[in-house]
C-alpha cells in the first residue's frame, strides 16, 4: 500500500459493516475503529505486518488487506492474522477477495508460519462461505452479553 492509496482503502471500510451486525454493534463503531487501525498501521507498520492493495491488470484499486502478525495462545509460535479484508463492489466476484487471502498465505509461508487465521461476524455469511471455499473453518466462537444498554449500541435508561 502506498500513501495514495489511503483514500481509497478508506473509502471500502464502510463495506465491513454491511450484514446484519449484532444489536450490540454499530456500523460507525465498526468503521471508525478499522480506521483507527489502517491509520496506525501507515504511521507504524509493526515488523510482520503489511497492508496489501488489489489492483486489475491496468492499476484500477480493486481491494485491500492489512496483515499482522500474532502469537497462537495454544502453541506459543508465530501466525499471520488477516485483521481487515475488503473488496471493492466492481471487483466482488471477479476473484479479488480468493487472491488476497492467497497472497497472505504466501505472506504467511514466507514467514514460516503455520496458519493464517482471520475474524468474521457470525452474521456475514458471504464472507464465511467465501472462506469455506478457501478452506478456512471455524475454531473458536466468542459469545458476546452485554450488559447494560449502554454497552448494547442503545442510548442509557435514565431514572427519575
Amino acid at each position: 500500500m502506498r500513501s495514495e492509496d489511503l483514500a481509497f482503502v478508506l473509502s471500502l471500510l464502510p463495506r465491513l459493516a454491511e450484514f446484519p451486525l449484532p444489536p450490540w454493534r454499530t456500523g460507525e463503531e465498526i468503521v471508525a475503529a478499522e480506521e483507527r487501525t489502517v491509520l496506525s498501521a501507515l504511521e507504524q507498520l509493526p515488523a510482520g505486518d503489511e497492508l496489501l492493495v488489489a489492483e486489475s491488470p491496468d492499476g484500477e484499486r480493486l481491494g485491500f488487506m492489512h496483515l499482522e502478525s500474532e502469537t497462537d495462545y495454544f502453541r506459543g509460535r508465530p501466525y499471520t492474522h488477516i485483521g481487515i479484508i475488503a473488496v471493492d463492489r466492481s471487483g466482488e466476484g471477479a476473484g479479488v477477495g480468493r487472491a488476497l487471502i492467497e497472497a497472505a498465505e504466501e505472506h504467511a509461508r514466507r514467514r514460516g508460519d503455520p496458519m493464517v487465521t482471520l475474524n468474521v461476524f457470525d452474521h456475514n455469511s458471504h464472507a464465511r462461505a467465501v472462506y469455506e471455499r478457501l478452506g478456512y473453518a471455524p475454531e473458536i466462537i466468542r459469545y458476546v452479553k452485554p450488559l447494560s444498554p449502554a454497552t448494547a449500541g442503545g442510548a442509557p435508561e435514565q431514572s427519575d
